[in-house]
């Protein structure tokens, strides 16, 4: 159940465009949505900061931003494992292009170095020439 009612209502609203909807799932009080949705609902906490990560990727975010939304899944309890995990998901979606160039600002988010040495950098050639 959302704060606004049932699931279906919201839906009808937002897709009339009712201004007091779209503030109910855009207030920046509700981190970006979270005050629509009632405690104990569908999603908890980690899944909609996971969520709002995936949404992110989708959209090509700056590093901060990931850095933002990687914090705060990390501070429910979300391993980086985890985070990392979401830009695999979110491969099919968005597609290689996106993900190739999501992954070095999720990398410097995360405080992971994704310099490119000489060998991986050989191997990517070697495997592009061989036809694997």
């Amino acid at each position: 159940m959302t704060a606004t009612g049932e699931p279906e209502a919201l839906l009808r609203r937002l897709a009339a465009a009712d201004e007091r909807a779209l503030e109910a799932v855009l207030s920046p009080a509700a981190g970006g949505g979270a005050q629509g949705l009632a405690p104990g609902s569908a999603l908890d906490r980690s899944i909609r900061e996971l969520v709002r990560l995936a949404a992110l990727l989708a959209v090509g975010a700056p590093a901060t931003s990931l850095r933002w939304a990687a914090e705060l899944a990390m501070s429910t309890g979300v391993t980086a494992d985890a985070v990392v995990a979401v830009l695999a998901v979110t491969a099919g979606p968005v597609g290689a292009v996106q993900v190739v160039a999501n992954a070095p600002r999720l990398a410097l988010a995360l405080d992971i170095d994704t310099d490119t040495d000489t060998e991986l950098a050989s191997e990517i050639q070697l495997d592009g020439l061989d036809g694997s």
